[in-house]
This record gives structure tokens, sequence and C-alpha cells, in this order.
């Protein structure tokens, strides 16, 4: 629609990082922007006040049943920045980014093979046994993570934490963390890939707020339930909304000098082979 209408082929800001983009979220004008338009979802948004693509990664993966515990912990990180609770200093590198929170799988991954030594094959089983809450084999991986495993040689294995300098009730702790964590954590390559999404969905909305919101009357065309609520969204956003017209009007909603001309698709027992 923005090339048809603007003869503009759209390009975002590779650094995802304008600040009137993120102003959509920090006032609570996520309607219509993808994974962000739940009310709780909004609120969350609105008090963390999210200003990088980090943040809005995080949102995705820690608003869940579980994470959601971890998200106090997350605001109060983001908005005092250098007072983040770590359970041990060798953690800091790890989660400095979710301001102490666990929020990754990746995380849980690279704690694993930081503190305690393991390759990355052994991490990831580890990360699959917490997933599918496999008691026996943490309860074997939790003596490795602790003193560390050695070969009928002697020859070291896995060194552990304690061989790294990190006390062993550290350790303990950290990894009840891991479990009780990784019953439900996000894999942060699938939550980038929303964020990526979320982050364009709100660019043009923010930049071609009459393309964007035509655009999205019609992916719920035909749809009487969801259409009212993005009209509304329009006469929030000052967008007018022109009323069908049966020489001007199509199908689908259209944008009209900046202005959205109603969908004749869209009005009741008016069927899609009736307007064609």
């Amino acid at each position: 629609l923005v090339k048809q209408n603007r003869g503009i082929d759209v390009e975002f800001d590779k650094d995802m990082s304008d600040p009137k983009v993120y102003k959509l979220w920090q006032e609570g004008n996520t309607s219509g922007i993808f994974q962000f338009e739940s009310q709780g979802m909004t609120n969350f948004m609105k008090e963390l006040k999210p200003d990088c693509l980090e943040d809005l990664i995080a949102g995705v993966s820690l608003y869940r049943p579980g994470p959601m515990d971890q998200i106090p912990r997350y605001i109060r990180g983001k908005q005092n920045p250098g007072h983040n609770e770590y359970t041990h200093p060798s953690l800091e590198p790890i989660l400095n980014v979710t301001y102490g929170c666990m929020v990754y799988q990746e995380q849980v991954m690279q704690i694993v093979r930081d503190l305690a030594g393991y390759s990355l094959g052994r991490a990831d089983l580890v990360r699959r046994a917490m997933g599918k809450k496999k008691l026996d084999v943490m309860a074997k991986e939790r003596e490795v993570f602790i003193n560390g495993q050695v070969d009928e040689d002697g020859k070291i294995v896995v060194p552990g934490c304690v061989r790294n300098g990190i006390d062993a009730e550290s350790a303990n702790t950290i990894f009840d963390e891991m479990a009780e964590f990784a019953k439900y954590a996000f894999n942060k390559s699938h939550a980038a890939a929303y964020a990526v999404l979320s982050y364009q969905t709100a660019y043009l909305k923010t930049y071609y707020p009459a393309e964007f919101m035509a655009s999205m009357l019609n992916s719920f065309l035909g749809n009487l339930d969801k259409i009212p609520d993005y009209i509304e969204e329009c006469k929030r956003m000052g967008i007018e909304i022109l009323k069908p017209d049966i020489n001007k009007s199509y199908t689908r909603f259209t944008v009209d000098d900046g202005k959205i001309r109603f969908g004749l698709g869209s009005i009741k027992n008016v069927g899609t082979s009736a307007v064609d």
C-alpha cells in the first residue's frame, strides 16, 4: 500500500533503535503490533519503557506462565542500572543483558559451559533434560555441574564449578534456579525473530499509519468482531474513516489521501462476490 500510494519502498532502520517507534510501547499504543496487543502485555511494556530490541526480545520471552514471576525483577533492573542481583558474580557476564534474570534457554547453556566447563553438546543435553523435567538425568548432572566428572584414568571430562572457584553452595543454588526456570524457558533465537517482526510492524504504524491500519483492517476482512476495535484505534490515531461509497470503495479497505476508505467487503450481509 505504501508503494502504491506514495511510491516508496519501505526500508527499516537496520539497528532498530528509533526512539519514535519505541514510543508506541512506552505509551501503550500497541494495538495491531505483533505479539504485544494483549492488555497484560501492554501494561508490562508501559511499565518497562523499552528502548531497544533487547527489551522486546525479553518481553516476548517473559510474558508467559512461569517466567512472568521474573517480570518485576526485570523492570527493577531496567530502571536501576547497575543494581542487579546475582546469585554469584560469575553469572554477571551471562545475565547482565537481562538484568540478572534468567530469561532464555541459551543462558542456561552458557551458565553450564562457562561456570562448570561443559561442552556445547552436553550443555544442550542439560537444557533438554531440564525442559522435559527428566529428574534422573538432572540429579546426575547436578553432581557433575557442582563437582565435575573424571574418567576411569583420572582425566577430567568436566571440571565442574568447584574446580573453577565457585563454592558448592552457590553452584547448588544456581542449579536449582536453572532447573526451576528451564521448565518454561524460551529460546532467544525464536524470541528475537518475533521481536524483529514486532519492531517492523511498530515502525510501519509509526511512519505509515493510514496504510498500516488499512492493512490491519484488511487482515480481518469479514471478521466483524475485530473490525470495530481497529476502527476505534484509527479514531484514536486521528485517521479519518471515510464512509463506504459505491463509486470509490473496493472490497478491501483502501487509503485515500491519508484517510481510510471503508471496504464494502466488511459491510454486514454484503458478500465479496456481490462487490466483485
